[in-house]
C-alpha cells in the first residue's frame, strides 16, 4: 500500500463525537413538531441507533420512533422503512424538519457557542494526532457535511492549525466522491495516494463504486456512527478496509 500523500478524514464520527448535541438538538426540534417532549432517558437509545440516520433531517423522526416505541432491533433493520412510514402517517415534510433543526442549531450556536462547542467531543487521541499529521505529512483535508465555520471554530477551540482551504463542508453541497475528485485536480495526485477514512459504510460504498477513484484507499473507522453488521461487512470486501481508533492514532509507518 503506498503512503498517502492526502489523508482525507470525515468530521463526525471520526475526529468529533457529536452525539449529545445530536440528541439536544432533535430534543428541540422534535418540541416544535409534537406537543411531548422527549425524555432524556431516551439518551442511550438514540445513541446507539444513530448508525441508521442517512439525513440530519431523519434525527427528530428517530425520536418519534423510540416515542412510539418501536423496537431497537426494528429500527436496526427497516429503517427507512419506518422513517417513511412515520413521515406519511404524520404529514411531515423533511425538508421543514432540516429547517427546523438548522434554525435550532442557528439560535443555540448565536446564544451560547461555548455550550454547543462543548458537546462536540473528540474521540481519545485524536487531537494529538492531527496535530502530528500537521506538522509532518501526508497533507490533512477535513470533508463533512457539517459546515466548515463549525468545523474551523472546532480545531480552534483545540489549537488545530489547519487553513480552511483543507476544510471542506457542507456549503460545498456534493457528494463526498466528487470532492475527493476535486482534491485530486487541485493537488495533482494520484488516486492511490490518497487515503478516505469515513465512518458512514454507504458512503464508502458510493465512493467505491466511482471507477476513475478505484485507487482511492478506503477506510471504515470503527471507533464512530455505524453498526457491527456494517463492520462485519468490510471483512470480505475487497476496496473497504475496517480501521481501529487505535490503529489510527499511530505512525503511518
Amino acid at each position: 500500500m503506498i503512503k498517502p500523500k492526502i489523508l482525507a478524514l470525515d468530521f463526525d464520527g471520526v475526529i468529533c463525537n457529536g452525539l449529545r448535541e445530536y440528541f439536544q438538538s432533535s430534543q428541540k426540534s422534535y418540541q416544535k413538531m409534537w406537543s411531548d417532549f422527549p425524555d432524556q432517558k431516551l439518551a442511550e437509545k438514540f445513541y446507539q441507533l444513530r448508525p441508521v440516520i442517512e439525513h440530519g433531517w431523519e434525527m427528530p423522526v428517530l425520536l418519534r420512533a423510540l416515542i412510539l416505541e418501536y423496537s431497537d432491533q426494528n429500527i436496526l433493520n427497516n429503517w427507512s422503512e419506518i422513517c417513511d412510514q412515520i413521515v406519511k402517517i404524520e404529514g411531515l415534510n423533511p425538508q421543514k424538519i432540516a429547517q427546523e433543526l438548522d434554525q435550532v442549531r442557528d439560535q443555540w450556536i448565536n446564544s451560547n457557542l461555548e455550550v454547543w462547542l462543548s458537546l462536540q467531543i473528540p474521540y481519545q487521541g485524536i487531537i494529538e494526532t492531527l496535530k502530528n499529521i500537521i506538522d509532518s505529512s501526508p497533507l490533512l483535508y477535513i470533508i463533512s457535511t457539517k459546515e466548515g465555520r463549525f468545523i474551523q471554530q472546532f480545531l480552534e477551540r483545540y489549537n488545530i492549525s489547519l487553513s480552511q482551504n483543507y476544510i471542506i463542508g457542507k456549503e460545498c453541497k456534493l457528494p463526498k466522491y466528487e470532492t475527493i475528485r476535486l482534491i485530486i485536480e487541485k493537488e495533482k495526485v494520484n488516486p492511490a495516494e490518497i487515503w478516505f477514512i469515513e465512518d458512514r459504510l454507504n458512503t464508502l460504498n458510493l465512493m467505491a463504486k466511482q471507477a476513475d477513484l478505484k485507487n482511492v484507499q478506503l477506510f471504515l473507522a470503527d471507533w464512530g456512527y455505524n453498526t457491527e453488521q456494517m463492520r462485519n461487512l468490510t471483512k470480505n470486501h475487497d476496496r473497504i478496509k475496517l480501521l481501529s481508533l487505535d490503529q489510527f492514532c499511530q505512525d503511518f509507518a
